[in-house]
Parts: structure tokens; C-alpha cells; sequence
């Protein structure tokens, strides 16, 4: 931008309005130029499960985003899939699902063009991202859907014995996402209804169906299974034949075997009623217990995370500010916002309760006393030393195996009652109003160390309160 002089009489001095013109000018050619948008993609991302993914996202007008701050996070900003700031990577604050997983790509972030590679995607990370650039003095964002699929083996078919005057033949596939569409069809492709459909969720995220139809002698002996993926508009398909000397003819011992099979089936069904009876009732015996024997738990302020403010009784916990000298000489957990109880227990049955109310992200359960603390972010699976479950901050419960288990609840709790007995090597999580476990971890072997009750504290507005 050229400066115009302007004189003044014969002296030759640029006058003060002058000056004032030209500086208000500049603040507002400055300010202008600093301004821009973020765009990202117009339409729905697809990911195929076990494959990578390339979200992108660039500046308009284009500009030099090296100094910048740039960002991918899901519907919380408190922790980050991937943060690049001061011209590196920061994964401090990455969710813990992401560690591994992501790579900045910025060969374009001279003219502001970058993009985040997400490797080995996982049904879990489906859903709205949100790509953030913030300048010192501006800042923007933008959204895009990631859909996540995935194609599941050709339909097994196979032959399951005689019903109804017929033959039951049965079909099952695994491997799908989202949860695809089941179709029998005869020969000349009219559909055939199913006589009973079965689809569930493994621990993995994927769908596995099984449906079942029943072939008679004077029906369509030539049926083919297909199954489609609803996102990919693609499907499988098997085909299967049966003669009609495999159709069942009538005689005496048809009636005998049917009659034997029926007890069998009652024996064992009796028998299954039982155990699943006996293990009702001691699942109720804990629950009584977590209701009458609770345990008198604090948190212990030598372990938690600097970022974690306790109450004066030691009951309370939520995420804020922390003081950088105390970072500096924390013992207690440094890159995770969590805490452990001042009680541990090395045998025994032990009961307590948590508040854990409506907002933000939490996690609750019982870690070993050896922990990992300062030398990075805590992974929460029982490899580490950690048996818990959680919430995500978009409201998704899992329980921390390794791979997560998602939880499928009637309702979300506000209240969990958490039982361990030690000996057993048994950990539970009930709702406080229901007498059955929503999740537990069984068979844990502690080795003789010492357990103590663990909670973690993420995103805005969470906060956790043991009680009685």
C-alpha cells in the first residue's frame, strides 16, 4: 500500500489528518486480510472399515496456516483427535481411541490447505468432525460426516434339521456395517418370509446376522440368501438346493425322536433356568450389598491431576485450571485428568457409590495402586492396570476393554454403585436402581497388589461425587 504525500503550504510536512487516514486505512486493510473461512466437504465422508480415510479441509481466500493452530476434534473441544500448534504435533489432550491412529498431512498449509489421515478406521469413528483453524487474532471452523462401512463375509447357509413338515435352513454372515438387509429369494426372484432373524453387535462395532426359513417338498426348493449393505449398495449372496428325497416322510419314529428331543430340550432348558436363577439372586446379594455395606471413600489429592479440583471434604472432583508450578513437582497423574480413592483394599468384598450426573465425559471403576502416572496419558484398559467403564462426551457408553465394549442401556445412569470382591477377582457396575450388572469384569487376577477405587474427569460441565 503506497503512503500519498500531501503538503502543506510551502513547508512541505504531511499534515495530522493525514497521518490519522492513513493509520485507520491500514487497521482496517489488516484486520480485513486477517479474516478468512474454513471449508471442508460438501457431502458425507465413507470409510471402510480396516482402511484409512482422508478428512481435508482448506483456507478460502488461501493463506500460509504454518503459524496457526489447526485442530480435528469431535463434539468436544477439551481433547483433541489431532492438534498441530506452534508448527508440531500435540497429541497431550487426543483422545485416547485416536493414539497411533492419526497423521497431519500439511505439504498445502503454505497455501492452507491440510488434511488429517485416519489409519485402520473402526466403526466407532463414525460421525461429525470438526476441522478448526485459529490465527492470533481470528478463528474459524467447519464440519463434515464421517460414514463408516463395512462388507461382511458371503452368507453361510446351512441345513438345520426338519421342522414344521420341512426343512430349517439357516443363514449367517458377520462383518457388516451399519446393520445390513437380510433377503431369501426363490428362483425366480420373489421373496421368501423369514421364520426368525437374529442380528447383534460384537465387541469389535460390527453386525452379525443369522435368519432362518423353513423349505417344504411343495415349495421353491431352490432359495438363495442375499445380504446388502445399505450404505454401499452392495450385496452378498449364497444359493442352496435341496432334493425332495432329503423331505422328511411320515413315520412312527419322526413322533419318537420328536418326543425325545422335547425332553432333552426341557432338561436343559431347566437346567439353564437354574443357573441363570442362582446367579440372579447372588447379583441381587451384591446389589443389597452396595446399598447397606458402601464403603467410606475419598479421593486422595496426591494422585489427582493438577487440572482436577477436589472439595474441602474430599468427596467432589471436576476438571478446571491448574497452576504451573505445581505441574512441574505433581506426583500425581500428569497427563490424565484422573484420581485415585485414599482407600485401597488387597481382600475382601468392597461397595461405593458415584454420582455421576448428565454432562461431560467420565470413568469410573478400580485400578492398581502401581499405575502408570507421570510418564504419559493413561491408557484406561486392564492391560494397564485400570478395570472401568465410560461415558464419551457425545454421550456413548463403554465398557474399557481392550477393544472397548460398547454398552447398549435401557437408560443412562446418574448413579453407579461399583462392587469388587477381590478373591473372586470380580468387578461390577450396577445402576443404583437396578438389581442387575449393567457390565463386569470377571476372572481379574490382582496378583496381591493393592486395588483402590479410580475416577476420571473430561469435557465441560462433568463432574463426579462419591457418596454412601
Amino acid at each position: 500500500m503506497k503512503l500519498l504525500s500531501l503538503h502543506h503550504g510551502s513547508t512541505g510536512s504531511i499534515s495530522l489528518p493525514c497521518f490519522i487516514v492513513f493509520f485507520i486505512h491500514l487497521l482496517i486493510h489488516n484486520l480485513v486480510s486477517a479474516q478468512f473461512t474454513v471449508i471442508g466437504p460438501d457431502q458425507p465422508v465413507t470409510a471402510i472399515v480396516g482402511e484409512d480415510i482422508v478428512l481435508s479441509c482448506h483456507l478460502s481466500p488461501p493463506m500460509n496456516a504454518e503459524n496457526m493452530e489447526v485442530s480435528w476434534s469431535r463434539s468436544d473441544y477439551s481433547f483433541f483427535v489431532h492438534r498441530y500448534r506452534d508448527g508440531k504435533d500435540q497429541t497431550e489432550y487426543q483422545i485416547p481411541e485416536y493414539t497411533g491412529r492419526t497423521e497431519f498431512l500439511k505439504d498445502g498449509i503454505r497455501n492452507g490447505s491440510v488434511a488429517l489421515r485416519l489409519h485402520n478406521i473402526r466403526p466407532m469413528d463414525e460421525g461429525r468432525y470438526t476441522c478448526y483453524f485459529e490465527s492470533t487474532s481470528f478463528y474459524k471452523d467447519a464440519h463434515m460426516e464421517l460414514e463408516v462401512a463395512a462388507l461382511g463375509a458371503a452368507p453361510l447357509l446351512s441345513v438345520e434339521g426338519y421342522q414344521d413338515g420341512g426343512i430349517r435352513v439357516m443363514c449367517q454372515s458377520a462383518g457388516w456395517y451399519p446393520e445390513p438387509e437380510v433377503f431369501w429369494r426363490g428362483l425366480t426372484g420373489q421373496h421368501v418370509p423369514l421364520l426368525s432373524k437374529r442380528t447383534f453387535q460384537e465387541a469389535n462395532g460390527l453386525f452379525e446376522t443369522e435368519t432362518s426359513i423353513i423349505i417344504t417338498e411343495t415349495s421353491n426348493q431352490n432359495i438363495s440368501c442375499s445380504i446388502r449393505s445399505t450404505l454401499l449398495k452392495q450385496e452378498k449372496e449364497s444359493r442352496i438346493y435341496i432334493a425332495e428325497l432329503f423331505f422328511p416322510k411320515k413315520s412312527p419314529w419322526i413322533a419318537i425322536l420328536c418326543t425325545i428331543l422335547v425332553i432333552q430340550f426341557f432338561f436343559i432348558g431347566l437346567l439353564i433356568y437354574l443357573l441363570k436363577t442362582k446367579e440372579k439372586k447372588a447379583a441381587e446379594r451384591r446389589w443389597r450389598d452396595c446399598l447397606t455395606e458402601a464403603e467410606r471413600v475419598t479421593l486422595d489429592p496426591d494422585s489427582a491431576n493438577p487440572y482436577l479440583i477436589l472439595s474441602k471434604d474430599r468427596k467432589r472432583v471436576r476438571l478446571e485450571g491448574a497452576d504451573k508450578k505445581l505441574l512441574a513437582n505433581h506426583e500425581g497423574f500428569r497427563y490424565s485428568p484422573c484420581v485415585l480413592a485414599s482407600e485401597g483394599f488387597t481382600s475382601g468384598r468392597h461397595y461405593w457409590g458415584v454420582k455421576v450426573g448428565s454432562k461431560g465425559g467420565w470413568a469410573v471403576g478400580v485400578a492398581r495402586g502401581s499405575v502408570r502416572r507421570k510418564e504419559g496419558v493413561v491408557l484406561l484398559k486392564p492391560e494397564e492396570g485400570i478395570w472401568a467403564v465410560e461415558r464419551q462426551w457425545w454421550g456413548q457408553f463403554w465398557a474399557l476393554t481392550s477393544p472397548t465394549t460398547p454398552l447398549s442401556l435401557s437408560r443412562k445412569p446418574e448413579k453407579i454403585r461399583v462392587s469388587l470382591d477381590y478373591e473372586e477377582g470380580l468387578v461390577e457396575f450396577f445402576d443404583a436402581d437396578n438389581v442387575k450388572p449393567f457390565y463386569a469384569f470377571r476372572s481379574v487376577s490382582f496378583t496381591g497388589e493393592k486395588i483402590f477405587p479410580f475416577f476420571r474427569v473430561g469435557g465441560a460441565g462433568a463432574h463426579l461425587r462419591v457418596y454412601l
